[in-house]
């Protein structure tokens, strides 16, 4: 099993800032998209900073969908500091660049301001 480690602090402008150590996988994705979904309900802006893990697998990329459909049902908006690991997924799985991504917590915070980004769409390719 996967070690995460996950910290939530919530800064003077009311946005919720996750830091997310170590290894994201399916191990620990549901654990960290319904910690995240927990911060949505007692806020409208979260930051997930996920710079710091050191594996991201394809199950992180699903918790990333879950998050982006629970952040919209809770009118809650997101983004995220993606890293090294984080991108190295995103360039394969979401080329489109859908997913709300930044370089910064500044950068991501100041995403929460402008407008709203689309859902991720998942379309079943044709046979």
């Amino acid at each position: 099993m996967s070690v995460i480690h996950f910290t939530t602090q919530w800064s003077t402008d009311n946005v919720g800032i996750i830091t997310v150590h170590g290894e994201l996988d399916a191990s620990n994705a549901a654990t960290f998209a319904d910690h995240v979904d927990e911060c949505a309900a007692a806020g409208t802006h979260l930051v997930l900073d996920l710079s710091p893990l050191q594996f991201f697998g394809t199950a992180g990329f699903s918790a990333l969908h879950t998050i982006n459909v629970r952040c919209a049902n809770a009118s809650a908006r997101w983004a995220m500091v993606a890293g090294e690991a984080v991108s190295r997924l995103l360039r394969v799985c979401d080329p489109d660049h859908t997913l709300p991504v930044a370089d910064s917590i500044a950068e991501a915070v100041a995403l929460l301001d402008g407008e709203p980004r689309r859902l991720l769409e998942l379309v079943a390719e044709p046979s």
